[in-house]
């Protein structure tokens, strides 16, 4: 009677799966790639995401700059910012203000936010935790030591994160920041001119712009960008001053940091 039993059960069983991959197929049939779409919406919703760009009613945008292989145009830039008079962040990798203290300090100096990019500017998603801590550590310090400020925000090499970088960085006090304009600057085909189109075309409020101290062209379309935006009735903040206060979300489909709904 036992063994009647368990083959009922088992007959049971064995329909029921046939039933979900007969079931599977109607729905793939149907709507194809269903499945598979269904999975990465699953997988999508438990990845982290840094942030791209802040939900502001009004007019304001953040300019930024990663320092990493040179110093050569930070002068320039530094310049034209302090004419229009426009605070920005600058992201610093920890080799760059071991080289270049001094102008790290000037950068600090003149008025703008200090972010962290690392120590040595490797792929984070290759590195384990501890290997993530010791580059955004060591560089904290230099950057303290060099500026007198306490970073806050890390920017991630490459734009390379994944769920154990954006952890760690929460677990050191971080905010991870990417963003929603690239100028394309680094570009070896970049023009003044097409930096300036990158940048104007994509406009939008909250939007956190991508830029690089040493990139040949960016302190010719510098002065006209802000100009331009300027007169579009734009104002200009560190991404530190962007960021919202309170309770927030980053949405998942856009990157954006939004305020979450009140009850």
């Amino acid at each position: 009677m036992l063994i009647v039993i368990k083959k009922v059960l088992l007959l049971r069983r064995l329909a029921i799966l046939l039933s979900a991959a007969l079931l599977l197929q109607i729905l793939n049939a149907t709507y194809p790639g269903w499945f598979v779409q269904s999975i990465a919406t699953v997988a999508n919703a438990n990845r982290l995401l840094p942030i791209y760009s802040v939900e502001r009613e009004d007019k304001v945008v953040a300019l930024s700059f990663d320092a990493a292989w040179g110093a050569d145009y930070t002068d320039e830039l530094l310049a034209i910012l302090a004419h229009t008079n426009v605070r920005a962040t600058f992201f610093l990798v920890g080799f760059w203000v071991e080289k270049y203290p001094a102008m790290a300090f000037t950068i600090a100096e003149a008025g703008h936010e200090i972010g962290n990019h690392s120590m040595t500017h490797p792929h984070m998603t290759t590195l384990s935790v501890s290997e993530i801590e010791h580059e955004i550590s060591r560089t904290h310090a230099l950057i303290e030591e060099a500026t007198g400020q306490k970073a806050r925000l890390f920017r991630p090499p490459f734009g390379d994160y994944n769920n154990r970088v954006i952890e760690t960085l929460d677990a050191l006090g971080y905010y991870t920041i990417q963003w929603s304009i690239d100028s394309l600057d680094w570009k070896q085909t970049a023009t003044s001119q097409s930096i300036y189109e990158r940048v104007v075309t994509r406009l939008h409020n909250g939007a956190i712009i991508l830029f690089h101290n040493n990139a040949t062209y960016t302190p010719q379309a510098l002065l006209p960008i802000i100009t331009t935006l300027k007169e579009r009735g734009y104002s200009f903040v560190p991404i530190g001053d962007l960021l919202l206060d309170g309770e927030w979300y980053i949405d998942r489909s856009t990157g954006q940091q939004r305020k979450r709904p009140g009850p």
